[in-house]
C-alpha cells in the first residue's frame, strides 16, 4: 500500500488529505457526532446492565458503574474509547485508526478515530461487547450464591 505523509504521520494514499472539503478527517463522507452517538448508544445499551451517563463532559457507557465505552474528542479528533486489555492493545495500535487512550491507555484502553475511515458498525459493536465483557463484574456461580444465602457450605 502506498503511503503519503500527513501532519501526524502516514496515511494510505487513496484517502483524501487532511484539510480537504471533508474537514479535519480522512474520508469525505462525514458522519455527525450526534449520529455517531445515536449508533454507539444503540450498540452499548443493548448489552446487559448497560447504562449511559456523562463523565468529564463525555457520553459514557457503564455496567455496574464501571466504564466500558466513551465517545470523546481529544485534540480535535472524535473517538470511541474501549478497553481491549493490555495483551491485545499492541495489535490495535498497529492499525492507524487507533491510538492509546490518554490517561487510561496503560490499563489496556484504545481509541478508534471516528473520522479516520468509514466506520464499520459491526466492528464497533464487537469492540464495545468485548470491552463490556472485560469490565463487567464476574457473575457469581449460582450455587455458591445460594449456599451463602442459606448459610451452608460446600463441605457440609
Amino acid at each position: 500500500m502506498e503511503l503519503s505523509t500527513v501532519r501526524d504521520g502516514l496515511r494510505p494514499a487513496h484517502l483524501p488529505k487532511v484539510g480537504t472539503p471533508a474537514g479535519n478527517c480522512y474520508h469525505s463522507r462525514v458522519i455527525t457526532e450526534q449520529a455517531i452517538l445515536k449508533k454507539l448508544r444503540k450498540a452499548c445499551l443493548r448489552l446487559p446492565g448497560a447504562t449511559e451517563t456523562v463523565t468529564f463532559g463525555h457520553p459514557t457507557f457503564q455496567v455496574q458503574k464501571k466504564t466500558f465505552a466513551v465517545l470523546e474528542e481529544y485534540k480535535g479528533e472524535l473517538g470511541i474509547c474501549v478497553k481491549v486489555g493490555t495483551l491485545l492493545q499492541d495489535v490495535f495500535l498497529k492499525d492507524p485508526r487507533f491510538f492509546r487512550t490518554p490517561y487510561i491507555g496503560k490499563q489496556g484502553w484504545v481509541t478508534l478515530r471516528v473520522h479516520a475511515a468509514p466506520l464499520h458498525w459491526e466492528e464497533v459493536a464487537a469492540l464495545v461487547e468485548g470491552s463490556h465483557r472485560d469490565v463487567a463484574p464476574a457473575k457469581k456461580d449460582e450455587a455458591t450464591s445460594r449456599r451463602k444465602k442459606s448459610g451452608t457450605s460446600k463441605r457440609s
